[in-house]
Formats: structure tokens, sequence, C-alpha cells
């Protein structure tokens, strides 16, 4: 693994991907701990404020223009910060169940399956797990 693309890339990629891999990280951890705990609350701000970082920071990467500036990943993005509102209301209200699906559909397609895409050939990550650009 060669992070050179990573650090050389156009900003404000790196520090939306650290941010990518601190969510990712942390998202494990609390699938992992007891739930509703002091500790599962505060890594889950933790969690809301990476996810944050994650998508305001993709606003201001064009590297693949659909619209104007923008693709379908900025709708995602804007998808992602409504329900992250959505995911503190619904723990806060004691609606766990909602709670519960709105972070699993976080993690599992704002995070993994975007997360994926990456690997794609001529993109950063790409470069950082297989070489080249």
């Amino acid at each position: 693994m060669d992070w050179t693309p990573l650090w050389q890339a156009d900003m404000p990629i790196p520090p939306h991907a650290m941010a990518a891999f601190a969510a990712l990280g942390l998202g494990a951890v609390q699938f992992a701990l007891p739930k509703g705990t002091l500790p599962h609350r505060i890594l889950g701000w933790a969690w809301v404020g990476v996810m944050a970082v994650v998508a305001i920071t993709s606003f201001w990467i064009h590297t693949f223009r659909l619209i104007g500036p923008f693709s379908p990943i900025h709708l995602l993005s804007c998808l992602v910060l409504v329900s992250l509102v959505r995911m503190v209301v619904a723990a806060r209200t004691g609606n766990i169940a909602a709670h519960r699906r709105t972070v699993i559909q976080l993690y599992a397609l704002g995070l993994i399956l975007t997360g994926l895409f990456t690997l794609i050939p001529g993109r950063v990550m790409h470069g950082v797990l297989f070489g080249g650009a």
C-alpha cells in the first residue's frame, strides 16, 4: 500500500478520506459496543461529526462532473447530512428502531458502498491500494 497518491491529491481529498476512515473505524466499534451507554453516546457524537466532515468536504470534490461541477455523489452527501439529523432525532426521541436502521444504512451505503467506488481505476484510493494514479 502506497499512501503517496492520497497525500498528493488535491484538497479536500486527503481530509475527506481520513474522515471516512475514521467513520469506518468508529462505526465498527459502535456496532460492537453495548448500546445506550455513555461510551456509545460519546462515540456516536464523534461518528456524527466525522460523517458530517465526509459529506461536507465532498461538495468541494469535483473529479466526476455530471451537472456543472456536481455528480450524483453530491446528492448522496445531502442525503447523508439529512440522515444524520434524522438518526440523532430518532435516538433522542427514543425511536431506537429508526435510529438503528438509519445508522446501518449510513454505514453500509454512505461508507462501504461509496468506498468501493473509490477503488475504480484512476481514482486516488485505487492508486493507494493497487499503485498508479
